[in-house]
């Protein structure tokens, strides 16, 4: 893997390098479909955005809110080499109604079926919530389409060690079946499993 012989200092300015690009509501609105790409989907307020801000080490990259279902578009970030991160609007969806859910569900299915560029998914879970029905729903397709698919729990320094461990491995436990899904431990305020992630994602990005 290529990503091994960059060094923690290597990865981080390349995912320094992000910078937002443009927001799409439809799949015909996305960019170019010709560069490689990583896509972040999630739970409402599983601490997505948090994510991304974390392994671009800038704080503003993606919105942040404490209001479930703020991210409503598909937002592109423009790494170096023409590559790309993609926030997917959180499922989950509080406070708006079930029309404009159907709506948004529908294009984040379409853009994960469709989308050509896609490489990976990162699947964000509360760590002290992890494997609810979406989160299911959502590595039951990546299964189907072989897509890797690689689950960051989230918010692990809300846990005890003992019960993050637990939680690490009860998640193990549940994909084992699954040659195409990895998972670990993650936290944007201490920065546990930072060095892991970025390898991650830029090992697919090659």
């Amino acid at each position: 893997m290529k990503t091994q012989s960059l060094t923690d200092t290597d990865l981080q300015k390349y995912f320094e390098s992000a910078n937002f690009e443009t927001s799409a509501t439809t799949l015909k609105q996305c960019p170019n479909d010709k560069s490689l790409e990583v896509a972040f989907a999630g739970r409402s307020n599983a601490g997505k955005s948090s994510a991304i801000n974390c392994l671009c080490n800038k704080r503003k990259l993606a919105r942040v809110s404490k209001t479930p279902g703020r991210t409503q578009l598909i937002n592109f970030f423009s790494l170096k080499d023409k590559q790309r991160l993609v926030d997917l609007p959180g499922y989950g969806y509080a406070k708006v109604s079930l029309k404009k859910k159907l709506i948004w569900q529908e294009h984040l299915m379409t853009y994960l079926e469709q989308r050509q560029a896609l490489q990976g998914l990162i699947l964000v879970m509360d760590a002290r919530h992890p494997l609810q029905p979406f989160d299911l729903s959502m590595l039951e397709w990546a299964e189907k389409y072989q897509l890797l698919c690689h689950i960051l729990l989230t918010k692990s320094d809300k846990l005890k060690r003992g019960a993050a461990k637990q939680t690490l491995m009860q998640t193990k436990s549940a994909c084992n079946d699954s040659s195409t899904v990895s998972v670990q431990l993650f936290s944007s305020v201490n920065g546990e499993g930072l060095s892991t992630a970025r390898n991650t994602i830029k090992s697919w990005l090659n």
